[in-house]
């Protein structure tokens, strides 16, 4: 008797947590009329970064402030906006932060050279590394037998 509560309350609790799904969903907003549309607007939540959270796009944030501007990024969208001007909003109020692809100009020009310039250096260091430890063996001349005879039998 106890099995056949144990199996309805799991039955029971997996029903609850299926149909709760919704209730866990970050966009409450209902889909745009136009499948398009719809695209767009994820294509653009997804591009663009959450201020407060920081590491999220708008579409994965569940706070207060991502949700205002999914609701911003919609009402742009209704009303005609292409996506380009909706981003320069966005820039316009969040500087180039908000975007997880920032723009190529003076100011973003070194998140886009930085790494290159960086891999570059690291590999002439290591090269560098390299040629030194070669040419302190050529110097040395091979290893004495005898020597590393006499090391490997010292107790």
């Amino acid at each position: 008797m106890k099995t056949i509560f144990k199996i309805a309350a799991a039955l029971i609790a997996g029903a609850v947590l299926l149909g709760a799904q919704g209730a866990f969903a970050i966009d409450n907003n209902p889909p745009l009329p136009d499948p398009k549309l719809q695209q767009r607007y994820l294509g653009l939540t997804h591009e663009l970064r959450c201020m407060q959270c920081q590491n999220e796009s708008l579409a994965d944030s569940p706070v207060g402030l991502a949700s205002d501007l999914r609701r911003d990024v919609r009402e742009q969208i209704l009303a005609g906006a292409t996506d380009e001007q909706i981003r320069d909003l966005m820039v316009s109020r969040y500087g180039d932060f908000i975007l997880f692809r920032p723009r190529l100009n003076a100011r973003t020009a070194w998140l886009w050279f930085a790494p290159g310039v960086l891999m570059i250096v690291g590999l002439l260091i290591g090269v560098r590394v390299l040629r030194d430890r070669q040419r302190r063996v050529d110097v040395m001349g091979p290893p004495d037998e005898d020597a590393a005879r006499a090391e490997s039998s010292d107790p």
